[in-house]
């Protein structure tokens, strides 16, 4: 074990990223087991001392499943009218299982312009200290009712990964999370490549890595390893450890935190 992984331990601000593919099933229906597993996981971490905050994705997906919606419609103002549904189912479930283990979890919607606006990203950073102090967990989302590549304000982030990695940095996070449906970085795609091999440690990230990083992402979600990739990018050059692992793995946060081999860690710069 490298001295890199071993400072996981240590780690006392965490920023844990879920995927749509991890709290969805591919018909748009919540995974309730993984949204219960996740929320016991971050409780329990609470209970040790640590810090915990969730950027989580689904506003969409969930909002398509809950809607009955074959599939995940094109136009922007469709994706804006199901996010604004999924929205609050996302947040009901969530509350629901961290009530189930005695935590208050709060609602911060982001949209790109809050984070490069000075005056709104010292509020943000604020807000979320707040609740840390009277240990209530911060549930981030993209504001995907009101955020668009299509108009000057209010932009999107494009997906939830680099959004946690500029969560991560915001708050002085000691470690970022992100987990999704593949466990780890590979040096292929194990989708299509059967010889293709974890990537178990990277210490510095490389234009090769990215490279085999590209490919898209799940059906109802947004982000590929890519973004993954490139988020550990902006994270470990703030000097942020992080791991990308499988989100419906079983204990996959305790694994992680015990410095077990799960998923790739990316050693801060």
């Amino acid at each position: 074990m490298s001295g890199s992984r071993m400072a996981i331990n240590f780690a006392k601000r965490i920023v844990v990223k879920v995927g749509t593919s991890t709290i969805t099933y591919e018909n748009g229906k919540m995974n309730h087991g993984n949204i219960d597993k996740l929320c016991r996981a971050i409780a329990d971490l609470w209970n040790s001392g640590k810090e915990v905050i969730l950027v989580t994705s689904g506003a969409i997906g969930v909002g398509v499943g809950c809607l009955g919606i074959k599939q995940k419609p094109q136009a922007t103002r469709e994706k804006q009218a199901i996010a604004a549904v999924g929205q609050c189912e996302l947040m009901n479930a969530y509350n629901r299982s961290f009530s189930e283990y005695s935590y208050t979890c709060g609602q911060i919607l982001l949209t790109r312009d809050d984070l490069t606006d000075k005056l709104t990203r010292s509020n943000i950073t604020n807000t979320i200290e707040a609740m840390l102090e009277r240990d209530l967990i911060p549930v981030i989302n993209e504001n995907d009712s009101v955020s668009t590549t299509e108009i000057m304000h209010n932009g999107t982030f494009g997906d939830n990964d680099t959004l946690s990695a500029s969560v991560a940095c915001l708050i002085n996070a000691d470690l970022l999370i992100i987990l999704s449906d593949i466990d780890g970085l590979y040096d292929g795609d194990p989708r299509e490549d059967v010889n293709a091999k974890r990537i178990s440690y990277v210490e510095e990230i490389t234009d090769e890595m990215l490279g085999f990083s590209k490919g898209a992402g799940s059906m109802l979600g947004t982000g590929g390893m890519y973004t993954k990739v490139t988020a550990m990018q902006k994270a470990t050059a703030h000097g942020i450890n992080g791991v990308i692992a499988q989100g419906s793995e079983a204990q996959v946060l305790e694994r992680i935190l015990e410095q077990e081999d799960v998923g790739t860690f990316f050693a801060a710069r």
